[in-house]
């Protein structure tokens, strides 16, 4: 899952990706409304992480411009105020969730979860296909209840495809919603995973999940 955090005091911002990264989520993060625009843009992002009083463009500013242009992505604000009125303006808005500062990590991380819940039609963050399941909260995987040990990246990857199922999802959807700005790595890196992930949750096993479809992409789905 990949973040979008907008926070323009740096010490905060730098804690907010820490504990975003210990989590398991790619994070970009920027420090003013203008740059978050841009980012927003040029990536596929799961949720973003917004205060409101930013230089550039306001919190508010960003909110209202991208649900104008019909981004359902969800926004969780943080702000310093915390009068009903503000809360009402920030949902008026379009945001989806409201978070006041100070607050408790724990909490945040609870509201993050519960956003994509919403945002995957999701009772629960556990997925199934056929004997497959993934419990995204405790970064599980089991298949013919088997446990199945995965790396930080290759559980991400399965899990944007199982939360995808069906769906065909490219080399490059893939990449820009697994890895962050920073990464400067190989052109193949996406089906480097996909083989680990191949020999970890489809060998030995039937039905195959993974699969590719040629010239296109991969996904994860029963072939019938």
């Amino acid at each position: 899952m990949r973040i979008l955090v907008v926070e323009d005091e740096p010490n905060l911002n730098e804690l907010i990706v820490k504990k975003l990264e210990i989590e398991n989520y790619t994070v970009d993060a920027c420090y003013d409304g203008l740059a978050a625009y841009d980012y927003f843009h040029m990536a596929e992002y799961d949720a973003v992480i917004l205060d409101i009083m930013l230089p550039g463009m306001s919190g508010l500013q960003f909110l209202k411009n991208i649900r104008s242009e019909k981004k359902k992505t969800p926004v969780l604000l943080l702000t310093a105020m915390d009068s009903i009125e503000d809360r009402v303006k920030g949902l008026d808005a379009g945001a989806d969730d409201y978070l006041v500062k100070p607050f408790a990590f724990d909490e945040l991380m609870a509201r993050i979860r519960v956003m994509l819940r919403h945002t995957f039609s999701s009772i629960s963050n556990v997925y199934t296909l056929e004997d497959l399941t993934v419990d995204c909260d405790a970064r599980t995987v089991t298949r013919k209840d088997e446990i199945i040990a995965l790396s930080s990246k290759e559980f991400s990857i399965l899990e944007y495809l199982i939360r995808n199922a069906g769906i065909v999802l490219s080399r490059d959807k893939i990449s820009y919603h697994i890895w962050n700005y920073d990464y400067d790595g190989g052109s193949n890196v996406v089906d480097v995973y996909i083989r680990y992930l191949r020999k970890k949750v489809d060998e030995g096993h039937e039905p195959k999940l993974i699969q590719t479809v040629r010239g296109v992409g991969y996904v994860l789905r029963v072939e019938e």
